[in-house]
């Protein structure tokens, strides 16, 4: 019978998750929020679908968040670090010290005990890792200013993690400062020799990565069997997370220093593609977890309190970045974005007031409470983000520009528009631009904007998606479009866009592969370019002729090649949706394209051949 419930509650669970996730994502909201909207749906406060074992549950799900801080800590190597190191320390730390300074204040008026005021100051000064990066990478914004910003502040706070976890059993209020569900070995322990035990055990953890589990990894590895790399790689997780555990402390903590002790290792890349359906998964469940265990009719009883508590919130929050922004000269577009985004807190608060009431730093009411309000304050991002867009956004991008270039957009009459002046724009924007030929050029990334005018090019700062900026770049006037883009869903927008209000334009685009290629061919383009294409075979080409064949012979077999690959990439198109078809017609082509070289190749001999005679004689 029990296993039967389990079934039916897992059903439940998947289920409710792929009703709300895409309609959350429909209206731009976040998966994290349908995840939440869901959790709360099937709760014991208004379907009733699922129990009280949803504490139960969120104490299990808990592990997705581990999860999550092993993978960031896999993500940090050293170059990263040093290259980001500026933003990473001072945009990072003065947003956590500034905000927790703010929140401990307000916490001290309201009559908090300073410890409680401390740890709610430390839990609200972080942002949702989670919300926040996938909606730059949605948006195209990770390489921008706003972007970059973002990640360092979310990076330091995500390192921050570790010593706020070590510290918190010093802020208990309770004589043995033990959470509700943690049995450790130390309970009996007062709080310093605690933190001295979580110190060795960190040291320890940081010198068995460094010494032992690489050459451990390296033996598994050589056994070849995928499926026990990836039970090694959870085994990892999995002990780490019993060993911290074991002295009383999230194991997150240990999970984070395994991740970054490994981030340079060269089984970085496998252990992340081994934890990521796992972190997926369990992230989801946590989330899911979190709004079935929330107590709505203590949320019911409080409504103004807790919509003051994520005002102020989002308003301090958002204050103090902006401020931040203008010490660190961010552009006011980016800088007034940077600080919408990261106005909410994230969502490793719910695991830090689980724990601090497990601690007696918080009572069960005031977490509910506190809970509730940092569900409101990610829900209240990207509608935050949306109405910046529609409203701010237009008026002060408008003035970007003009300080990252000289003139005037409005005055742009170009044949030629470029959009995106990556490492394909760029090439094509020179040659264009040493034949004479007028061109202009737009860009989302405002270091590159500023950098390239250094360089005498004239950018213009901007999102080229957006159609009042194309108008006034002069698409009107213009005579095609080169779509060079590096986000793919950010091209086949701008795709749509200039091909729904300008429709006469013609449009010359970039692919990244053949499977982006196919896509835009299916909007209906004529002329795609794959950028690795034609380099690769010229570099085939240069490798025949260190081979020893003919350079004549070399070029006649990569215009073979090419013709054949465009003959190759039409037909394969049509049956691009029938993968069997596709596949036996991909094999079928190879083997005529080998047979074409091979016939060449004998043509080549033959000639030489007479050659050789013709000499002779």
């Amino acid at each position: 019978m029990g296993e039967v419930n389990f079934f039916i509650q897992a059903m439940i669970y998947l289920t409710s998750a792929i009703i709300m996730v895409p309609i959350a994502n429909r209206f731009g909201l976040g998966s994290v929020l349908g995840y939440l909207v869901a959790g709360i749906v099937i709760g014991p406060f208004v379907f009733g679908f699922v129990g009280t074992e949803g504490k139960d549950l969120l104490h299990f799900a808990e592990f997705g968040v581990v999860m999550m801080l092993f993978a960031i800590g896999l993500e940090l190597e050293l170059n990263l670090l040093w290259r980001l190191k500026f933003w990473l320390l001072g945009l990072g730390g003065l947003q956590l010290l500034l905000t927790t300074v703010f929140v401990f204040v307000f916490s001290l008026y309201f009559q908090f005990s300073w410890k409680s005021s401390l740890a709610l100051g430390l839990i609200l000064s972080l942002s949702s890792t989670a919300i926040v990066l996938q909606t730059l990478k949605e948006k195209g914004l990770m390489k921008s200013v706003s972007g970059q910003a973002s990640f360092s502040i979310l990076l330091f706070q995500d390192m921050a993690v570790i010593p706020i976890l070590a510290i918190f059993p010093m802020l208990s209020e309770e004589s043995g400062g033990v959470s509700e569900h943690s049995h450790s070995l130390v309970d009996h322990l007062p709080a310093y020799q605690k933190t001295l035990v979580v110190l060795l055990v960190v040291l320890g953890i940081i010198l068995i990565g460094r010494y032992l589990l690489s050459p451990l990894f390296r033996l598994i590895a050589k056994s070849g069997s995928r499926e026990i790399f990836t039970g090694a790689s959870l085994l990892l997780v999995i002990a780490i997370s019993v060993l911290m555990g074991a002295v009383g402390v999230s194991a997150a903590l240990g999970t984070f220093l395994a991740g970054v002790v490994l981030a340079s290792s060269e089984f970085r890349h496998e252990l992340e593609s081994n934890i990521e359906p796992f972190k997926g998964l369990l992230l989801g469940l946590f989330f899911l977890s979190v709004g079935a265990s929330m107590d709505l009719p203590v949320v019911l009883e409080h409504p103004m309190t807790i919509l003051g508590i994520v005002f102020g919130i989002i308003f301090t929050k958002a204050i103090v970045l902006l401020l931040l922004g203008f010490l660190f000269k961010l552009p006011l577009d980016q800088n007034l974005y940077m600080s919408l985004a990261l106005s909410q807190v994230g969502e490793f608060s719910f695991v830090l007031f689980g724990y601090s009431e497990g601690l007696g730093i918080f009572d069960k009411e005031t977490t509910v409470i506190l809970v509730a309000c940092v569900a409101l304050s990610m829900a209240a991002t990207p509608i935050l983000l949306l109405l910046y867009e529609k409203t701010f956004f237009e008026l002060l991008q408008s003035k970007a520009p003009k300080k990252e270039t000289k003139g005037s957009i409005e005055k742009e009459e170009n044949p030629i528009i470029i959009c995106g002046f990556g490492r394909f724009g760029n090439m094509v924007g020179r040659f264009l631009k040493s034949h004479g030929v007028g061109i202009t050029i737009l860009d989302y990334d405002a270091d590159r904007v500023e950098m390239l005018g250094r360089f005498g090019f004239k950018v213009f700062f901007g999102d080229a998606t957006r159609m009042e900026l194309l108008e006034n770049a002069g698409l009107e006037h213009a005579k095609i479009l080169i779509a060079a883009l590096d986000h793919p869903e950010k091209q086949q927008e701008l795709i749509r866009n200039v091909k729904h209000h300008y429709p006469n334009i013609q449009i010359v685009a970039r692919a990244g592969d053949r499977e982006e290629a196919y896509d835009l061919k299916e909007m209906g383009l004529e002329y795609i370019y794959r950028e690795t294409r034609e380099t690769a075979v010229k570099l085939g080409g240069d490798v025949l002729k260190l081979l020893g064949t003919r350079s004549y012979a070399a070029e006649r077999a990569k215009n073979i090649f090419l013709a054949h690959d465009d003959e190759t990439f039409q037909e394969l198109f049509a049956l691009r949706k029938d993968r069997v078809q596709y596949i036996s017609l991909a094999k079928q082509r190879n083997t005529e394209l080998e047979r074409l070289m091979f016939v060449d190749l004998g043509k080549e001999e033959e000639l030489e051949k007479d050659s050789w005679s013709e000499m002779e004689r």
